[in-house]
Formats: structure tokens, C-alpha cells, sequence
């Protein structure tokens, strides 16, 4: 074999070894790790339970549960980063929102600090806009095109996302409140809580407070980690986010289960 044919045989044997490498490439067979060897290597790994412990009271005190977190605190010793009291103002403007009660949710805004709706024109074109929609659910339709006319219509002609949102909201009318429609994601619950959601970042961040809890964004990179993972190895993983187990999945099937533990001890 001459030089340049064994250079040519050595650059295939190379590409074929480098292509047996990839990730997830075909007929690679994955390395399987049993529900023992996975343990064990999991409590190879030191997580601080004080850490632990902040990740919790984050997420409780972000999300407004005041008397979760007070309960907390004196079970675990972690101490509040903050005055549990504006959990309970948040918490009252929260519960307003989520009653449909959106003028006394404004109110209350107000009463803690004005300038938060005033230099936030989406937030409150959005309690605008749900005050709207709270109206048509009571079947007040004259006042809901009154309503609409004088406050929202203005807003919406400045700007074209309000308008948007506006038709779609007025759509409402044109179908039975407890039939299908197009537009019946407006009088769900999880309208309420989206609104919920955006008022208490706004109020959160005007008190100079992280808006967004790190544990659902924990939760997001464990998800794909394992997305990662499932390229190379068949390994115990976590199917089941609320149940938080650990399921070996048999490497001939893709439903099948072997054996399951609790993460408990991650």
C-alpha cells in the first residue's frame, strides 16, 4: 500500500470511529446504568441542605405563600431575606386578581406604590383588559362597550398589540359564554393567574426583589439534562416531575419500567 492510499485508509478508519462516537448516532449501542450504580453515584454528590433550604424559602417568598414560608422558617431555621409583611400585600392584591376583583387589585397597587402601573402601560392595559372581560362574564354587556370604548379603545389605537388583544377580547360577545368559542381561554382560571403572575414580577421588582424563583428554572435544566443524557445512557431518570422517582426504563422498550426510587436522596 502506498503512501497516499494508507493516508486514505487511515482518514475512513478515522471518520468511522469518530461517526461510532456521536451522540445518539445509529446502531451505538447506550451504556446502561442499574438502579444500584445510578445510587451510588448520587451519593457521591454533597448537596448542602442549607442550600436546599434557600432554594425553598426563594420559591415560597417569590410566589407569596407567607404563611408557608413563616412555617417554614421555624422548621428549618432559614431565615425570610425580606419582611414577611409585603408577602401579605402581594398576597391581598394576588387573591383580588384571582376573585376577579381587578379595581380592588388596582386599588391596592396604588396604595403601595403609584408609580408602578404608571410607568408599566402593558400591565395595566392587561387589568384594563381583564376588567373588560370580568364585565362580559357578568353578562353586563352595555357596560362592557362603554368600557371598552372609553378606556381601552384609546390605548389600543396607540398601539397595535393592545388592539390585538382588544378584538380578541370583544370577541367574547359574539359567542355563548359556556359554549365553545376561539376566545374561551379568556374566562379560564389560568387567564386570572397569568395576570396574577404579571402584576406580583411588577410588584416584586419595584421592592428591588428577584421577580422569578430559581427553582422552576432548576427544575427546566434538570428536564433537559436528562433530554442530554438519553443520547448516550439508559439510567434511572425522573419521569414524573410532582412524583420526583427515579425509573429505570428496560433499554428494549420505551414504556416499561424496572425499578423506581425516590429522589429523596439526590
Amino acid at each position: 500500500m502506498n503512501s497516499r492510499s494508507a493516508s486514505h485508509h487511515h482518514s475512513l478508519q478515522s471518520n468511522t470511529q469518530a461517526s461510532n462516537q456521536v451522540p445518539g448516532a445509529v446502531g451505538v449501542q447506550k451504556r446502561v446504568f442499574t438502579k444500584e450504580e445510578w445510587d451510588a453515584r448520587l451519593a457521591e454528590i454533597h448537596v448542602d441542605r442549607e442550600d436546599l433550604n434557600k432554594l425553598i424559602m426563594n420559591y415560597l417568598i417569590i410566589e407569596g405563600y407567607k404563611d408557608a414560608a413563616e412555617k417554614f422558617s421555624q422548621e428549618s431555621g432559614a431565615k425570610p431575606p425580606v419582611n414577611l409583611e409585603s408577602i401579605q400585600d402581594r398576597m391581598i392584591v394576588r387573591t383580588a386578581i384571582q376573585r376577579g376583583n381587578i379595581e380592588e387589585a388596582i386599588e391596592r397597587v396604588n396604595d403601595l406604590n403609584p408609580e408602578i402601573l404608571d410607568t408599566n402601560p402593558k400591565l395595566y392595559f392587561h387589568l384594563q383588559q381583564q376588567r373588560l372581560i370580568e364585565l362580559i362574564r357578568e353578562g353586563r354587556v352595555m357596560e362592557a362597550l362603554e368600557f371598552a370604548q372609553e378606556e381601552l379603545a384609546p390605548r389600543g389605537e396607540e398601539n397595535p398589540e393592545f388592539l390585538a388583544e382588544l378584538e380578541k377580547t370583544m370577541s367574547l360577545l359574539a359567542f355563548e359564554l359556556n359554549g365553545p368559542s376561539p376566545v374561551s381561554d379568556l374566562l379560564t382560571p389560568a387567564q386570572r393567574q397569568k395576570l396574577a403572575s404579571e402584576l406580583n414580577a411588577a410588584l416584586l421588582l419595584s421592592q428591588s426583589q428577584e421577580k422569578d424563583p430559581k427553582l422552576p428554572a432548576l427544575l427546566k435544566m434538570c428536564w433537559y439534562a436528562q433530554q442530554q443524557l438519553d443520547e448516550r445512557y439508559t439510567y434511572p431518570k425522573i419521569k414524573d416531575i410532582a412524583k420526583a422517582e427515579l425509573v429505570l426504563e428496560h433499554p428494549a422498550t420505551s414504556s416499561g419500567s424496572s425499578s423506581s426510587g425516590a429522589v429523596a436522596g439526590v
